[in-house]
């Protein structure tokens, strides 16, 4: 993608932490109803890095990525542009948009507990439940560090302090059935095998497990786990966001806009949704029937800027109380 490229009539330029195979029939929709035409560069890291780089003569138009880290990181690098545009805003909720307008919300996924359908009685859960002594030695999870666990300790952080989420975590590490290891699939898989009997774990994966015609072991992983709500009678389910940001220096700006418009569509949502398992932030939109089947989640209403901003300290508590090293003998 050169920036001679970029500046031709009809195109529009994606920068993607998200796969390809995700986000194409997007794309295909967008492209069929608008005839632009819509070039894709995905990336698994340094996406912002390389944007910067590019500086004022990037081709990219519009970034679209994962977790509330990687689109506050995008604004911070200083590769991103506010919109205030009336569309997209009346589609998307304040929380799941930044106050300056450099980053929307797509859909959200809930970091949720797996429980091993024969092992765990309880059909309803609180993520304070998960340093009770009861579940000793049950525990599963990935890396503390990893982004996904840090924004749900950094949610943690938002509603009850640092104090409080110290020896909240102190009792997760003591609760844990191994070191934590993995990706989230391997937490369902772990609890299969009877090494622990619940396990933090992103609802998206759940879909996807259920529908790996490649892998069929994974179907089974999914068979052996039923998803459990987080604080679903108080303040609800710690979500996080896939989203877009407008680049910086966009050369295709309006048809930038004209995608984002578009993105944030309850049928964008919903074809999106479809895809990749997670939930529509517009409430017109509907999740796949696979999610349906999880139950119903209330998302926790902390707006996603707050998490944000304790994902620091929340990252710091992890390495003073030592949780990747695992429970104290």
């Amino acid at each position: 993608m050169t920036a001679g490229a970029a500046l031709a009539d009809g195109e529009v330029n994606i920068y993607s932490y998200r796969q390809p195979e995700l986000i194409q029939p997007l794309m295909d929709t967008f492209t069929k109803e608008t005839g632009i035409q819509t070039n894709v560069l995905f990336l698994d890291k340094g996406l912002v890095e390389r944007i910067a780089a590019e500086g004022a003569n990037s081709p990219a138009d519009l970034i679209l990525t994962v977790d509330i880290a990687r689109l506050t990181e995008a604004k911070e690098g200083g590769v991103t542009q506010p919109l205030n545009d009336e569309r997209i805003n009346s589609q998307i909720p304040a929380q799941y948009r930044d106050k300056d307008g450099d980053w929307f919300g797509l859909t959200t996924r809930g970091r949720v507990v797996y429980a091993s359908k024969e092992r765990v009685t309880e059909d309803t859960i609180t993520y304070e439940e998960l340093a009770d002594p009861k579940w000793k030695g049950k525990l599963c999870m990935r890396d503390a560090q990893h982004s996904y666990n840090i924004g749900l300790f950094a949610s943690m952080v938002a509603h009850h302090g640092a104090e409080y989420t110290e020896k909240w975590l102190t009792g997760v590490k003591q609760n844990l059935a191994r070191k934590p290891d993995g990706n989230d699939r391997s937490q369902a898989k772990a609890i299969m095998a009877g090494e622990c009997d619940i396990a933090l774990g992103n609802t998206y994966y759940v879909g996807l497990m259920l529908t790996n015609e490649k892998d069929p072991e994974e179907k089974e992983w999914a068979a052996a786990i039923k998803v459990l709500f987080p604080n679903a009678g108080d303040r609800g389910t710690h979500v996080n966001v896939s989203g877009m940001a407008l680049a910086k220096n966009a050369p295709n700006k309006d048809n930038a806009i004209k995608l984002m418009e578009f993105l944030a569509s309850d049928e964008a949502q919903g074809i999106y949704a479809e895809k990749v398992f997670e939930y529509p932030v517009s409430p017109k939109a509907k999740p796949s029937d696979i999610v349906v089947g999880f139950g119903t989640i209330k998302p926790d209403s902390l707006a996603l800027t707050d998490v944000a901003a304790n994902r620091k300290v929340a990252s710091e508590l992890v390495d003073k109380v030592g949780l990747n090293e695992g429970p104290s003998n």
